[in-house]
């Protein structure tokens, strides 16, 4: 496969490398993904994570796998090992249904390997469609709040509520980012405070039990957020907490905004009670680690409950920022909702 680099993924010598996000932002790691079982764990610690760039990295090395001579059983094998290592994100399925295509091809060395960089350009071309349609939902002297991390890290291209963000900045809209730093894995205050800064786009970084304070206090013009899976109604489920904002933002009347590829949205999913919410392990609640080593503060035994996800009711949201376009309560209410 030719040499390949996006932010967060990259092949070269015919060999994924993954950027790992658990080590920014003081360390910039790149770590080779040689096989199913290394990405799968690359997965789980997080070290790869947004929902697009999951589905772009198993895509990938499947392509890379048959280059190197693996069968088409061997192949099917390593696609249902990948498509079960992160529940939530849809995205994981539909590339990999893609795939599954590709592999019933007589020659399925080329089919995977044109499909998987064919998904890489697609990914490039939703993030800006994106950013172009949540934009122009942007108006001048925006202050914005962000939850989890949307960008760039997180896709093959701008990303999606924050490349929104960015792309609204750049039309001089934005003045201020607030990023919660999102429990527990400080996903916004070590990634999004990141690109943000990589970016030169202002931001405050805030622990998200602050974002109400400054709701009431008129400092939050609208919220931004991605999603891991949207359902066939347009309940959204994405990075626990995000549930939280939405609920604060429609007390306080402030619109709250869902920015997602159409490879989210799930039609065959009819709610968000229908959508697995992965539990994650209690050692990242009671403690913190990273690239400065590991500190515990809660008890030794203390029982936790840890889901990555939570899901937000399609009542609270105000618009689905799609590369299709963007998507009404009006029209979710009417039962209007694009199809993939």
């Amino acid at each position: 496969m030719k040499t390949l680099s996006t932010t967060s993924l990259q092949v070269r010598d015919n060999q994924l490398w993954i950027l790992d996000q658990q080590a920014l932002p003081q360390q910039k790691n790149w770590l080779p993904a040689a096989d199913v079982a290394e990405l799968v764990a690359h997965i789980h610690a997080l070290r790869v994570r947004g929902a697009p760039l999951i589905g772009l990295s198993a895509s990938l090395l499947l392509a890379l796998l048959a280059e190197q001579g693996f069968t088409r059983t061997a192949l099917a094998d390593a696609l249902e090992v990948l498509r079960a290592a992160r529940p939530t994100a849809v995205n994981l399925m539909n590339n990999l249904d893609r795939m599954r295509l590709a592999l019933a091809q007589e020659n399925y060395v080329a089919a995977l390997r044109m499909e998987a960089l064919n998904l890489i350009d697609e990914d490039k071309k939703l993030c800006d469609a994106i950013a172009d349609a949540g934009a122009a939902l942007v108006t001048p002297g925006s202050r914005l709040l962000t939850h989890c991390n949307t960008g760039g890290l997180a896709t093959a291209g701008v990303g999606t509520a924050l490349g929104v963000i960015s792309r609204a900045f750049s039309q001089q809209k934005v003045t201020n980012v607030w990023v919660d730093e999102t429990r527990p894995l400080l996903q916004g205050g070590r990634l999004t405070a990141w690109e943000l800064g990589e970016l030169g786009i202002p931001y405050q970084l805030i622990c998200d039990s602050m974002a109400a304070s400054l709701m009431a206090q008129k400092q939050v013009d609208a919220v931004w957020v991605g999603a891991d899976r949207i359902a066939a109604n347009g309940d959204v489920a994405n990075k626990i907490g995000t549930y939280s904002l939405a609920v604060l933002a429609h007390y306080h009347q402030i619109p709250f905004y869902v920015a997602a590829p159409h490879t989210t949205l799930d039609p065959h999913c009819p709610n968000g009670a229908a959508i697995p919410i992965e539990q994650r392990a209690a050692s990242e609640v009671t403690g913190v680690a990273g690239s400065f080593g590991s500190v515990q503060w809660a008890p030794e035994q203390a029982r936790v409950h840890n889901p990555a996800f939570d899901v937000t009711p399609a009542a609270l949201i105000s618009g689905w920022v799609l590369d299709t376009g963007v998507i009404t309560p009006e029209q979710v209410n009417a039962g209007i909702f694009l199809p993939r």
